[in-house]
């Protein structure tokens, strides 16, 4: 049966109704009823038909790109976006999108950025991911152990964020040695150079926090301190042999002797301290620390807060000279013939 018919069913069936009516109000109730009937009807055919073309336009377009991503450059307009978006497939209907993000976002408009699908939405959910700057961007937890330097910190992000240019990270942190905070961190996979660089930067400012007081009493400057705490890091790797470590090096420099920290030799020469022969120990290097007094211009790694710590609370300790045997166990000297003895019994030297 058509529309047609079916309209002209339901008048009948109306007018045979209507019949029982007063006889008075019969030819005005039947006229009025039948025509208030057609408007019901046909403003409900419109209805739904209006319903079925917003709920149509409001999925996704069969051939959705998942994976997609799509970069929004400041200054780009609603309509330059819908028409982008609805070339890619992601949206069916710009007009729908226009009206939508209007709505969802005023005259803010839309947010800059890099956004990805990852899996089909409406074009509801497209309009109120770019009104409200959701990227859905996949995040990347990365570790960085304390004692990497800034190179090496790049070469190990770049194995979880690809995207990220080593070169350039290592340009931007050259006056940053020591303050890149080695931590646990949850990065965005678009993240940049800058992006990640204020990230570990300002966690190094935070994370010191409660050594402030302790510091500005030390008499030492912070740059000192943290020069000093990379130098510790790289020779020890408990807690107390830090602060005994930290005695001694603050020590020879007090007595204006060489520090002789092997630690340096990985930053000058890339080798690590067994590898280190008597002919690296003269490298004219102002970080070679047997060779120059006093502390290297900057540190030599990423301290750890405990290094730090360290730095700001030397143990008071009568010895000058320490060495690690082969097995990581420290051991002491108050003279240097007390320490030739220890390298001959622990290192066979």
């Amino acid at each position: 049966m058509s529309h047609n018919e079916e309209t002209t069913s339901v008048d009948s069936a109306l007018d045979s109704l209507l019949e029982q009516k007063d006889a008075a109000h019969e030819p005005k109730v039947r006229r009025t009823g039948s025509f208030l009937w057609r408007i019901c009807i046909g403003g409900g055919v419109l209805v739904v038909a209006v319903f079925s073309v917003l709920v149509f336009a409001q999925t996704p377009p069969s051939a959705f790109p998942s994976g997609f991503v799509v970069t929004i450059p400041k200054g780009m307009t609603i309509s330059e976006t819908a028409v982008l978006l609805e070339e890619k497939e992601v949206i069916r209907s710009s007009f729908l999108f226009k009206i939508l993000s209007l709505l969802l976002g005023g005259n803010s408009g839309l947010k800059a950025g890099e956004y990805h699908f990852s899996d089909p939405i409406s074009v509801y959910e497209v309009a109120k991911r770019f009104s409200g700057g959701i990227q859905n961007v996949s995040e990347i937890r990365v570790t960085i152990p304390e004692g990497l330097s800034n190179a090496e910190v790049a070469s190990l992000l770049v194995k979880s964020l690809p995207r990220l240019d080593r070169v350039r990270f290592v340009e931007l942190t050259k006056k940053k040695e020591g303050y890149l905070f080695p931590d646990t961190y949850v990065f965005q996979q678009n993240a940049t150079e800058e992006d990640i660089i204020t990230e570990l930067t300002q966690n190094f400012e935070k994370r010191i926090l409660p050594l402030r007081t302790a510091l500005e009493r030390s008499g030492k400057t912070p740059q000192d301190i943290l020069i000093m705490a990379s130098l510790i890091e790289g020779e020890a790797r408990t807690s107390e042999t830090r602060r005994e470590i930290s005695g001694i090096l603050w020590r020879r420099m007090e007595l204006g002797m060489l520090l002789q920290v092997d630690a340096v030799f990985p930053y000058i020469l890339g080798k690590n301290t067994f590898e280190v022969t008597t002919e690296d120990l003269k490298v004219d290097s102002p970080y070679n620390t047997y060779k120059y007094a006093g502390l290297p211009p900057g540190p030599i790694n990423n301290p750890s807060f405990d290094a730090i710590s360290a730095s700001v609370h030397p143990n008071k300790t009568v010895y000058l000279y320490y060495l690690t045997d082969s097995e990581g166990v420290m051991h002491y000297a108050r003279t240097h013939a007390e320490h030739l003895t220890n390298r001959a019994k622990y290192l066979g030297k």
